[in-house]
Order: structure tokens, then C-alpha cells, then sequence
């Protein structure tokens, strides 16, 4: 058994593999890892010698995203291990592989894939994994409890609990942390902000759900919460082509009216939001050397754009230069040691997204 001795809230991994660690120290070092990235944790892990772990953090401004994967083994935080460091945080973990169990508060969550648990880690819990013999894979959003949309009081009573996936809100929830894992290392510290606030939203929203009729959100929280939901929507759809106010509206069960009424306190309406995060989105992959072999009409039709002609005339509107012209000139400007006033891809950016993929061990499926 292995006690950590790094204590409090999340910090950033920098790149780091430690495959080469020998299988005894293994543990220990995955112990260290979750120390630092979520909180102080005892581990016992069912074939020590055997034991492999990986992991890497996608930090998202309002919240962090952690990702791990490891062998059976069983976790346990005390009160000893909360006083040496507590984040005050509400950690919401997404079971995307294997099976996994979490007790906390009396309560017991038997988790398979697609199914979340939340637990406070500022209480004392247990968990374990792999009662089938396999390794776990899991996805926790950190979200700070300061930050938490709904009443604290109310969020305890979903301690321990198992939230099923696969429908309804928790699905588009975990859909969300999937692909936030996947596409966040391509956004921009900006964009991310913006991702980690919608995630903690439809977190929120989702917890909500759980609760039922006894949580009486106000109404200015309820269209909050859509706004962001709707928000996050248009992020993971960017690239369709269909993408449209109508099919927003039908998707999230809204008349047209209702949905351009949400917007109407924003800085821009729907059809402008949309536009603007696509044409965002092409303006970074022009400006990339990495992609500058790629026609422009690649990029464009990438992020929705199928028309060639419209792409270039709406470019032109929002920057004053054709698509061309731009690419031409942010690339003249890549090698700048001041540093380009042009923004990196959204492809490739160093410095942002996943830190590592953190190996321990060797990587088993």
C-alpha cells in the first residue's frame, strides 16, 4: 500500500514517460500522479507487479479534464489524507472502459462504461476497479466548488451515486468529455476557457436532472444552463454543413423563437455565433506551417464551408483579406522570434491540451 506525499489541487504534468520504471515502483509513482493532478490517495493494486497506469490533464480554465487508465486496484482517501491536501472540489468520473465501484457517504456506485459517479474530496471514500479482472479507463472533471452552478446541499444528496449513461442528459454530457479529451489540444487557452465553462454547465445541468422536480432552479439558471448547452452543441458541430439555427432548435426541442430569445442578451445571434467560431477556426489552420500544403478549400469546407466562393467572400468581410492573401502573409510572419501576431493552428498547438499521455509500465488495452 502506497501513501502520497504531494498533496492539493491539480497541477500540470509536464511531458513525462516513465515507462522504464521498474514494475515495484510503478505504484508509488501512479500514487505521486494523482496526488498532484487531483488529491492525496492511497492505492493497493491487485498484482503490483503487474501493475500499469497512464494518464494525462487537459486544463480547461473553470475546470480541469484528467484522463487515466490502469490496472485493478483499490483507492482510498482518509481524513488524514484530506487534511495534508484538499482542492474543494466536486469530481465528477466518467467510466469509459471496464467496470469500476465508488462508496461515499454510505453510498455505493457500481460503474460500467458510459456510467458517471460524483464524490467530494473533501469527504473520506473508497473505490476500486477491475472486479473483472481488466483495467479501467476514466475521465474526472475537477470542478472547483465555488464554482458549482447548484446549491451545494442539493449536489450532496448525489454522492456515491451511479448516474447512468447512454441517454438523455448524462449521455450528451459524457459525448462532451469524450470529445473535449480529443479535440481540447487543438484550441486555444481562450477556446478552452470557453469549453471548461460548458462543461461545468452541462455537468451541472445533468446533476440536476438527477435530482428531479426537488430542485427548483431559477429561471434565469435554467436558460443559462441551455445557453451553455446549446453552446457546446455548436462546438462539436462545427463542421457539419447543416449546421443551422433550425437544427439547433429541433435538436434541443426549442421553437425558433425561443432560440433566437436566448441569444438575445449575447453579443451576437446564433447564425453569427455559429459563423464567426468557423471562420475562427480557419483563420488558425491558414496561419499553420504545418498545414500549408492543405488547400484552402480543405480548410474551409473542414470547419462547414461548401461553398468555396461563400467561404471567401464571408473571410474577406470579417478580416479584410482574402483567404489567400492572409495565409500568405501569416506564414511570411511564422518565423518572427518576436513572436507571429498571427494565431497558431488549431492543430499541433504546443503548450496546450493533454500534458504527456503519462506512461507508467507498459500500456496493456
Amino acid at each position: 500500500m502506497t501513501d502520497s506525499n504531494h498533496g492539493g489541487a491539480s497541477t500540470v504534468w509536464q511531458g513525462m514517460t516513465t515507462a522504464r520504471v521498474p514494475s515495484q515502483d510503478r505504484l508509488e509513482w501512479f500514487a505521486e500522479m494523482v496526488s498532484h493532478v487531483l488529491m492525496p490517495t492511497v492505492f493497493q493494486a491487485h498484482d503490483t507487479g503487474g501493475f500499469y497506469a497512464s494518464g494525462g490533464l487537459l486544463d480547461v480554465g473553470t475546470a480541469q479534464l484528467a484522463k487515466f487508465t490502469y490496472a485493478p486496484l483499490r483507492s482510498r482517501r482518509t481524513e488524514a489524507l484530506i487534511r495534508k491536501g484538499d482542492p474543494e472540489q466536486y469530481q465528477l468520473g466518467l467510466v469509459t472502459g471496464g467496470s469500476a465501484w465508488f462508496a461515499q457517504q454510505g453510498r455505493e456506485a457500481e460503474l460500467s462504461a458510459g456510467d458517471m459517479a460524483l464524490w467530494d474530496t473533501s469527504r473520506p471514500y473508497e473505490s476500486g476497479s477491475g472486479t473483472d479482472g481488466r483495467g479501467v479507463e476514466v475521465f474526472i472533471l475537477q470542478i472547483p466548488k465555488a464554482r458549482m452552478p447548484l446549491p451545494l446541499q442539493q449536489v450532496d444528496r448525489l454522492l456515491g451515486r451511479c448516474v447512468r449513461g447512454g441517454t438523455g442528459m448524462a449521455a450528451i454530457l459524457a459525448g462532451f468529455l469524450v470529445e473535449l479529451a480529443r479535440k481540447g489540444p487543438d484550441c486555444s487557452p481562450h477556446e478552452l476557457g470557453g469549453l471548461g465553462e460548458m462543461a461545468v454547465g452541462l455537468a451541472a445541468s445533468c446533476l440536476a436532472g438527477q435530482l428531479g422536480s426537488t430542485v427548483q432552479q431559477p429561471a434565469e439558471l435554467r436558460a443559462h444552463t441551455l445557453l451553455r448547452r446549446i453552446n457546446a452543441f455548436i462546438e462539436l458541430h462545427l463542421g457539419d454543413p447543416d449546421l443551422t439555427p433550425r437544427v439547433i432548435a429541433d435538436r434541443h426541442h426549442l421553437s425558433l423563437r425561443s432560440l433566437h430569445a436566448l441569444f438575445h442578451d449575447e453579443p451576437e445571434g446564433v447564425a453569427a455565433t455559429i459563423r464567426r467560431r468557423r471562420l475562427e477556426r480557419c483563420r488558425a489552420d491558414l496561419a499553420s506551417p504545418d498545414l500549408r500544403r492543405q488547400p484552402i478549400q480543405a480548410i474551409a469546407a473542414r470547419w462547414g464551408f461548401s461553398s468555396a466562393t461563400a467561404f471567401s467572400r464571408t473571410f474577406r468581410t470579417a478580416y479584410g483579406s482574402t483567404p489567400r492573401d492572409y495565409r500568405a502573409d501569416a506564414l511570411k510572419h511564422a518565423d518572427d522570434p518576436v513572436g507571429s501576431r498571427y494565431p497558431t493552428s488549431t492543430t499541433g498547438r504546443k503548450g496546450v491540451g493533454w500534458v504527456g499521455d503519462v506512461v507508467a509500465g507498459v500500456h496493456r488495452p
